[in-house]
């Protein structure tokens, strides 16, 4: 696994226990040797974690609509800071950086950008894994809702699968490094049976 892309906060939310995960996340990373691909900004756990990665001489790509570099504050550390026109340009060339996909908390535009690459998954148009670092259990009600989502017929496990989840950044990666894509015509539905 060459790089990872994460999804995570434009801002830093009311727990330490977020930032804490954003720079045991990114000192992983650099540790490792695997890249950091992500939104490019500058503030909130995105600059924390980069912050985590550059600090431990890793590799940071950041990836930022021209609209948002100032909004966002583009980061002034990131040498590679590639500016796209609009967060599908964003987001695509995020997903072709990248070899698997993390979320760490943050608000709307975090679990757009996870669901987006669940989906693709889903579809068949990536292999890559997809996991949640469920810090201090943050992600639990959307795992919960992802539950009760097979319960009522809308999603079958396999799709299920999809989404691996650990609150420890360690086991996240181990469990990367296991993923097999087991998703088929099948289990997204196509099958019509």
């Amino acid at each position: 696994m060459k790089r990872i892309c994460v999804f995570c906060g434009s801002r830093e939310g009311h727990k330490p226990v977020y930032a804490e995960a954003a720079r045991t996340l990114g000192g992983l990373l650099a540790r490792e040797g695997i890249g950091l691909v992500y939104g490019g900004g500058g503030i909130g756990l995105m600059k924390i974690l980069a912050d985590a990665v550059l600090d431990a001489g890793g590799s940071v790509i950041g990836v930022i609509p021209q609209a948002l570099t100032v909004r966002e504050i583009a980061h002034p550390r990131v040498a590679d800071l590639r500016v796209v026109g609009s967060m599908h340009e964003r987001k695509a060339l995020m997903g072709e950086l990248s070899d698997a996909f993390v979320a760490l908390p943050g608000g709307y535009g975090t679990l757009e950008e996870f669901c987006e690459v669940v989906t693709w998954a889903q579809l068949g148009l990536h292999r890559k894994p997809c996991g949640l670092l469920n810090v201090a259990g943050f992600y639990d009600p959307l795992l919960a809702q992802l539950d009760y989502q097979v319960t009522e017929g809308f999603l079958r496990p396999a799709t299920r699968s999809l989404v691996i989840e650990s609150g420890d950044p360690e086991r996240l990666l181990m469990a990367f490094s296991r993923y097999r894509a087991s998703v088929t015509e099948q289990s997204i539905g196509l099958d019509q049976t």
